[in-house]
């Protein structure tokens, strides 16, 4: 058997260094839940309480009602914006984080049946498509599977309930 080429050799040494080190898992979960809740709760809030210029509730609800066929509406609108406001924050801190983003996958997936699945995946002249709701949805549903990670609050009351050590910087990696 010969010995690899310089550029196999090159590609093999690349290989072995993407194995999955703790710390970058972590920090990959928190960018994921950040993105996650900054998208979510501007979107809640919006609906909640009209914050970032969104329409509030009564709006909310009258969309639901008629272009969702959501009804009663204002039982989904709040639902809704209880889900996206709360759910966000939640992952976004890390706090019940799993249960959080299986809400938001929820969420996502019955925007994607009730409004944009009939507009395909990119939209059409009648409206935006389902493009962004899938993404979301894969994004949350990559924090309801692994978790929160260790720079989330669930992490910290577990150490503190549990009266764990904090990992020393040697085992983050």
């Amino acid at each position: 058997m010969t010995a690899p080429g310089p550029l196999a050799g090159r590609a093999l040494a690349l290989v072995r260094t993407t194995r999955d080190a703790p710390a970058s898992r972590d920090v990959a979960l928190l960018a994921a839940r950040v993105g996650l809740a900054w998208i979510f709760v501007y979107h809640g809030a919006g609906t909640l309480f009209g914050a970032f210029g969104g329409s509030g509730i009564h709006a909310q609800a009258v969309y639901f009602a008629h272009v969702a066929h959501l009804r009663p509406g204002t039982f989904f609108a709040v639902l809704g914006g209880i889900i996206e406001c709360f759910g966000g924050a939640a992952v976004g801190l890390g706090i019940l984080g799993r249960l959080a983003a299986v809400g938001l996958v929820g969420d996502m997936v019955m925007a994607m049946i009730t409004v944009t699945f009939g507009h395909g995946i990119i939209g059409n002249s009648t409206g935006s498509g389902y493009e962004l709701n899938v993404a979301l949805a894969a994004l949350a549903l990559v924090v309801a599977i692994m978790g929160t990670g260790r720079l989330s609050l669930d992490a910290l009351l577990r150490r503190l309930i549990t009266g764990e050590a904090p990992a020393s910087p040697r085992q983050l990696h």
